[in-house]
């Protein structure tokens, strides 16, 4: 177990909290907000239309509707780290930092359109008539690079483990804990 914690701590120091990690996310946003011409305000009309199910047909191919894949991307999205980070932040930084976070969050809203429209190209569909799509699919399909869709898949697998309920487990235990102190 302590081979395993010193790995992930090594990754985590030389990605996840290196200072170009950040402008590498922020750059990526940024791009593909000016690249689309800004889709999160151009296409926010179409967006509520879509989530009230005005484009919905029972032809349709899939087992989802148009509401049920938004609250599906959204609920693997928004997590503890959306509410509890969100307090922190402002409690560390006060009333500026909500002004970033809204930048950042814009910012997001074009990556996260980019992440599922090329997931929704690039997916497939089974011999059973089910549909699979994700990062990995064009990963695979369209930059032709299976190895890296596979350790994007073991990698989201591995780190359900971490990221489902036990950071609100921790949420939960830390604040009984300063309760009782």
């Amino acid at each position: 177990m302590q081979q395993l914690n010193e790995l992930l701590i090594f990754i985590d120091n030389h990605v996840g909290s290196s200072q170009w990690f950040v402008f590498l996310l922020l750059g990526t946003g940024l791009f593909f907000t000016i690249y689309l011409r800004f889709p999160q305000i151009r296409y926010f009309r179409h967006a509520l239309k879509i989530v009230q199910g005005k484009f919905d047909h029972k032809e349709d191919v899939g087992e989802t509707s148009h509401f049920q894949a938004l609250t599906t991307a959204l609920s693997g999205t928004v997590g503890t780290g959306n509410i509890a980070g969100v307090a922190l932040a402002i409690h560390l930084g006060g009333p500026a930092s909500l002004f970033w976070m809204l930048m950042t969050a814009l910012l997001g809203m074009t990556t996260k359109f980019v992440e599922v429209t090329l997931s929704l190209k690039y997916r497939e569909k089974a011999e059973d008539g089910s549909i699979s799509g994700g990062p990995m699919y064009y990963m695979k399909n369209k930059l032709k690079l299976r190895w890296v869709a596979v350790i994007f898949a073991i990698a989201t697998v591995i780190s359900s483990f971490g990221t489902g309920s036990l950071p609100q487990i921790n949420s939960i235990a830390t604040s009984i804990f300063t309760i009782w102190q």
